[in-house]
C-alpha cells in the first residue's frame, strides 16, 4: 500500500512537471523567434533611417533617461513580448521626435495628427501633430497606410527633395557628355591641322565637318624663293619642266599647233637629287597658283576620307585654273592596287581610284597640271603611269662632275671661301654625291671653320668635312701607341700600294691613320665616273677590288710576320 501511494505520488509529480517543461520550451522558442524578428526589424530600421536622411534632418537618439522611462532595453535582442508601453505627454502623444510606427497609427486613428509629408522614396515621413509637435516615422511596407490617413482626414504631401541635390545631379549628368564632346572636338582639331589650319584656301578650318577637306598648302602667288637659276646639275629635268612652265605662260603658242597641255609630270630619282626643289622652281617660274601636299596626307584611318580629300583638292584647283598641284612622295598613296589586305574596300585603293578619275576621267581638268615626286616608281600603279595621267616621267639622277661643280657653286653662295678652294677637285672627290649631299658638305665645312675660329672656309675644312661624312667623326680622344700607329700605317700603305699596282683600278686620293668610327685608318679611292653612271663592272675590276682589300693583311704579314697578323682586314 505504502509503495503504491509512493508510486502514485511520483507519477503525479512527473505529470505535474511535464507541462512546466513544455511551457519553458515554448517560451524559449518564442524568445528565439522574437530575437530574430527584433534583429531583422533593427536592420530594416537602420536601412530606412539611412534612406530618410536625403529628405529630413537626422534626429538625435533618445537619451538613456528617456529609454529607461519608456522601458526600452539598450540591447536589440530584447523580446518584443516584454516591451513596455510608450511614455506619452499631456496631449497623449509619444515624447521625442522619433515615433514608432504603431504609435503613429494610434495617433492617426485618434485624430491627433494634422498632416504628414512623405519622403521622396517613401521610406519615411514627417508628421505634424494637432498641438504643433513634429516627429519622424520610419515606414514599413504597408499598402493600407494612405487609406488610413485619408479616412482620418490627415493632409498628405510628398517631399520634392533638396534643391541643391537636384542641381548637383543635373550638373553631374551634363558634365560627362560635355567633357566627352570637348575631347572629341579637340581630337578632330588636331587631326585636321590645329587651330590655324594649313593656311589659305587649302588650309583646314578645324571643324568636324572639315574632316574630308584637303590639307594642301595653297599659294595664290607662289613665294617659294626658288627659280631655275637655283637648280643646277639636272639640266635634262630642267629642260622638260621649262616646257611645262612655258605652256602655262603662253598656252596659245602650243594650242595653235594642236598641242595639248600635259596633265601630269612624274619626277623620278634617288633621294636627295632635288625633285622637290625642281617643283618649287616650277612654281616660282610659272607664276600661277600652286597647291602642294604630301601623299600621306590623303590616307587616314577612316575609309573614304582620302578620296574626299582628293576631290576637294581638285575642286579648289579647278576654281583657280590654270594652276599646279604638287604631290610629294606619291608612292605613299599610288601603290599597285590589289596588294592591300582590305581588297577593294581598302582606304588607299579608294584614294588612288579617285586620283585616277580626277586626272583623266569623264570630266576634263583643263589648266590643272599635276607634278608628283617619287623615288620608287616600281611600286606605282600602272594606270597612274599611262599617258593621259602622268604624260611625262622626268628622271632626276645624281649629277656628274660638271653638275656637281655647278651645285657646289650654288651652295657656296653666302659663304666666305679661301682662295685655295677648288670646286673641280672637290667635285672629283665626291662621285655619287647628290645635291643634298653636296649642300650638307658645304654646311659642315662652314660649321667646322666656325668651330676652329676661322673667318673663311679653306680646302682643309672641306676635306675634313668630307671625311666626316664618309667615315664618321674623328676620335680625337683615342690613344694610339707607337706600335699601333706603325701597324695601321703599314696596313693602309698595303691597300694603297696594291691599288696603285692593279691595272684599270680607281686612283688613290688620300691615306689617313686618324681613327674614324670603327676604322683605325682609311685609304680613299676615287671611283670612275663612267662606272658609277653605267653601273657596269668587269671581272678584272672586281678581282682587283678583292686584291686591294687583302693588301693590308699582306703588308702586315710581310713586315711583322705571319704570327702577328691582326684582324684589321676584316669587315665589320
Amino acid at each position: 500500500m505504502t509503495r503504491a501511494r509512493a508510486t502514485a505520488r511520483a507519477t503525479k509529480n512527473v505529470s505535474t512537471r511535464t507541462p512546466t517543461r513544455a511551457r519553458a520550451g515554448a517560451r524559449e522558442a518564442e524568445v528565439a523567434d522574437s530575437t530574430v524578428a527584433a534583429t531583422l526589424m533593427a536592420v530594416a530600421t537602420l536601412a530606412s533611417a539611412g534612406a530618410a536622411k536625403a529628405d529630413f534632418a537626422p534626429a538625435p537618439e533618445p537619451t538613456q533617461a528617456v529609454a529607461e522611462q519608456r522601458g526600452e532595453s539598450n540591447s536589440i535582442f530584447a523580446s518584443q513580448s516584454q516591451e513596455a508601453p510608450a511614455v506619452t505627454n499631456a496631449d497623449g502623444l509619444p515624447e521625442g521626435i522619433n515615433w514608432r510606427y504603431s504609435e503613429f497609427i494610434r495617433a492617426v486613428t485618434s485624430g491627433k495628427v494634422e498632416r504628414v509629408r512623405f519622403s521622396k522614396d517613401g521610406s519615411a515621413l514627417q508628421l505634424t501633430a494637432v498641438n504643433g509637435a513634429r516627429a519622424t516615422v520610419i515606414l514599413p511596407n504597408d499598402p493600407d497606410l494612405v487609406d488610413i490617413l485619408a479616412k482620418n482626414g490627415v493632409d498628405i504631401s510628398v517631399s520634392e527633395g533638396e534643391q541643391q541635390g537636384n542641381v548637383a545631379s543635373l550638373i553631374g549628368n551634363l558634365l560627362f557628355p560635355l567633357v566627352a564632346f570637348g575631347g572629341l572636338f579637340f581630337l578632330f582639331r588636331r587631326a585636321q591641322g590645329g587651330e590655324g589650319g594649313m593656311g589659305g584656301m587649302g588650309g583646314m578650318g578645324g571643324g568636324p565637318m572639315d574632316f574630308g577637306k584637303s590639307k594642301s598648302k595653297f599659294q595664290e602667288v607662289p613665294e617659294t624663293g626658288v627659280t631655275f637659276a637655283d637648280v643646277a646639275g639636272v639640266e635634262g629635268a630642267k629642260l622638260e619642266l621649262q616646257e611645262v612652265v612655258d605652256f602655262l605662260k603662253n598656252p596659245d603658242k602650243y594650242t595653235a599647233l594642236g598641242a595639248k597641255i600635259p596633265k601630269g609630270c612624274l619626277l623620278v630619282g634617288p633621294p636627295g637629287t632635288g625633285k622637290t626643289l625642281i617643283a618649287k622652281a616650277v612654281a616660282g617660274e610659272a607664276g600661277v597658283p600652286f597647291f602642294s601636299c604630301a601623299a600621306s596626307e590623303f590616307v587616314e584611318l577612316f575609309v573614304g576620307v582620302g578620296a574626299s580629300r582628293v576631290r576637294d583638292l581638285f575642286e579648289k584647283a579647278k576654281a583657280k585654273a590654270p594652276c599646279i598641284i604638287f604631290i610629294d612622295e606619291i608612292d605613299a598613296v599610288g601603290r599597285q592596287r590589289g596588294s592591300g589586305m582590305g581588297g577593294g574596300n581598302d582606304e588607299r585603293e579608294q584614294t588612288i581610284n579617285q586620283l585616277l578619275t580626277e586626272m583623266d576621267g569623264f570630266e576634263g581638268n583643263t589648266g590643272v597640271i599635276v607634278l608628283a615626286a617619287t623615288n620608287r616608281p616600281d611600286v606605282l600603279d600602272s594606270a597612274l603611269l599611262r599617258p593621259g595621267r602622268f604624260d611625262r616621267q622626268v628622271t632626276v639622277d645624281r649629277p656628274d662632275v660638271a653638275g656637281r661643280i655647278r651645285i657646289l657653286k650654288v651652295h657656296a653662295r653666302g659663304k666666305t671661301l679661301a682662295k685655295d678652294v677648288d670646286f673641280d677637285k672637290i667635285s672629283r672627290r665626291t662621285p655619287g654625291f647628290t645635291g643634298a649631299d653636296l649642300e650638307n658638305l658645304m654646311n659642315e665645312s662652314a660649321i667646322l671653320a666656325a668651330r676652329r675660329g676661322l673667318t673663311e672656309i679653306s680646302k682643309e675644312e672641306i676635306a675634313d668635312a668630307l671625311e666626316r661624312i664618309i667615315a664618321g667623326a674623328a676620335r680625337e680622344g683615342a690613344v694610339m701607341s707607337e706600335k699601333k700607329k706603325r701597324l695601321v700605317a703599314y696596313h693602309e700603305a698595303g691597300h694603297a700600294l696594291v691599288g696603285a699596282l692593279m691595272p684599270d683600278y680607281d686612283p688613290v686620293t688620300k691615306i689617313s691613320i686618324v681613327p674614324r668610327g670603327n676604322a683605325g685608318g682609311l685609304t680613299f679611292f676615287a671611283p670612275s665616273e663612267e662606272r658609277l653612271e653605267s653601273g657596269l663592272y668587269s671581272r678584272t675590276y672586281l678581282e682587283n677590288q678583292m686584291a686591294v682589300a687583302m693588301g693590308g693583311r699582306v703588308a702586315e704579314e710581310l713586315i711583322f710576320g705571319a704570327e702577328d697578323v691582326t684582324t684589321g682586314a676584316s669587315s665589320k
